[in-house]
């Protein structure tokens, strides 16, 4: 972690699933609306990174990206979070094929969650590797140092396990619904959804392609950009601002806390 940020925000992963059969489409959950962040608001599947996840144990238990310890722990986060919110486990069984298994019970899912059973030892009992080189980069955002709540989230892109069903928790969210990324735009732009900024932001860069492969290919030929918006006193009013570095375009707009 860079030695600038470290302890000033916490570590997240973030992953974005998409799947081109029946359409081009991400997997996105709803948050709950008593979360005290990004509360009501569809997001992709995430959450802060665990000690757990960094268990010296997962050695054995995962097939590598060769990105170091750091990412591994990271991509090991993400996986979990998207087994927690969704149901879907990104792994492969011992002989190397992909992992296709029944809608884990819901309260197995919300003991890893709540931190009572390890996602190693669920993972053993499949008898199943998580596939963290299926994980490509896709982004890396950090917020801004006016909010109450900082993250440095990684967001990671893959196509979706084929042969599982994604099912939302219940308690961190209430739906989970594959959509095309325009459509989810569209919704959010006639008030029908609630999106937060970084989702936003990066469901541009997913309409903006034609399926899967593109996004992949895309994420992977990207300049990796750390982006981390500022808050600029604007004529009228505040305004979030993301340098075109960053590779979202030009973007200003009024900043509104909490979105």
């Amino acid at each position: 972690m860079n030695a600038s940020i470290e302890g000033a925000v916490r570590p997240a992963s973030t992953l974005i699933l998409l799947r081109d059969t029946p359409a081009y489409e991400v997997l996105m959950v709803q948050r709950h609306h008593q979360i005290d962040f990004a509360s009501g608001a569809l997001v992709f599947p995430g959450g802060k990174a665990h000690p757990s996840d960094a268990d010296t144990r997962w050695s054995d238990h995962v097939l590598d990206a060769d990105d170091g310890l750091e990412q591994r722990s990271l991509r090991i986060a993400a996986i979990r979070e998207v087994f927690e919110e969704a149901g879907l486990l990104l792994a492969r069984d011992r002989s190397g094929r992909p992992l296709e298994i029944e809608p884990c019970p819901l309260e197995v899912r919300q003991a890893v969650d709540r931190g009572e059973l390890p996602f190693l030892d669920v993972v053993r009992d499949y008898g199943a590797v998580l596939d963290l080189a299926a994980l490509d980069i896709f982004a890396r955002w950090i917020t801004p140092p006016v909010t109450p709540k900082r993250f440095d989230t990684w967001f990671y892109v893959a196509r979706a396990p084929e042969g599982q069903l994604a099912v939302c928790d219940g308690r961190e969210t209430v739906d989970a619904c594959w959509i095309s990324p325009g459509a989810a735009l569209a919704d959010a732009a006639a008030g029908r959804r609630k999106l937060v900024f970084p989702t936003r932001m990066n469901l541009n860069l997913l309409a903006a392609a034609d399926g899967a492969e593109t996004v992949i290919d895309q994420a992977r030929a990207r300049p990796r950009v750390t982006v981390q918006p500022e808050v600029r006193q604007g004529p009228e009013g505040p305004m979030l601002v993301l340098p075109e570095v960053a590779g979202y375009g030009a973007v200003a707009e009024p900043f509104v806390p909490g979105m």
